[in-house]
């Protein structure tokens, strides 16, 4: 069990508007430089810098050195899970604004979003809840499965399942198939390895492509006619 002292610590970290923005920008699964990520926080290069070293210290962000150039990641899952329950809990508490509008990138991301490498927003609540009603995983508030049915469908769309197959018979490692708290619907999405799986597989089909910028996707026509097809989807229609 974590010690109190290593609880505050990682609660300042994040708890900092720069460290915070930078860690956002870090949550669709992408390695930025330093540079990206001053340019994200409002701060120099400078101070980005000293930030990510505290970050990397922590192990909350990992460096990867590739020629000239250095490239933060996430550490793990884990961060990006913890990022999304904080940004859940401050939704919650935030005063409730009679005249509440967003502005198109909040509305782009509550439509349909990467938590860091899996879906969310409402397009990843809408997968999870086909892909339930479908027969192919079972989600309770804290757990699910990859049932026989949803292993067969996802090798039947063009999904390598080979690790997720080998995923099944492990006590260990990544979680297969879990639920996570979508901040902005309130509901489940379609998190761990079934969950990334997916989200890869339509990126690299172009069913979805990326929003520049920001941790939004766009649905392209391909991607919703495959999402009402064969996922048997209700595709959201933009607020």
């Amino acid at each position: 069990m974590p010690s109190e002292a290593q609880f505050a610590e990682i609660a300042a970290l994040a708890g900092d508007p720069a460290r915070a923005s930078m860690l956002h920008a870090l949550m669709d699964g992408r390695a930025l430089t330093a540079t990206e990520l001053a340019r994200v926080a409002g701060v120099t290069p400078q101070t980005a810098s000293g930030h990510l070293a505290r970050l990397s210290t922590a192990g909350l962000v990992h460096v990867e050195q590739q020629g000239r150039h250095r490239y933060h990641r996430l550490a793990t899952p884990a961060i990006a899970r913890m990022m999304e329950s904080i940004m859940q809990v401050a939704a919650e508490l935030a005063p409730p604004r009679k005249h509440f509008t967003v502005g198109p990138r909040d509305a782009a991301l509550r439509e349909a979003r990467t938590c860091y490498d899996h879906f969310a927003g409402r397009l990843g609540v809408a997968l999870a809840d086909a892909m339930i009603a479908e027969g192919h995983v079972e989600l309770t508030s804290d757990a699910g499965i990859l049932t026989d049915p949803g292993l067969n469908f996802l090798g039947a769309i063009g999904i390598d399942t080979t690790g997720l197959v080998a995923r099944r018979t492990k006590r260990s490692g990544r979680v297969l198939c879990r639920p996570c708290l979508d901040w902005s619907e309130r509901r489940h999405h379609l998190a761990g390895s079934v969950g990334a799986a997916i989200c890869r597989h339509s990126l690299e089909q172009g069913w979805t492509i990326r929003s520049a910028g920001t941790r939004a996707v766009l649905v392209t026509p391909k991607g919703t006619r495959i999402f009402r097809e064969h996922f048997k989807m209700q595709i959201y229609q933009p607020s």
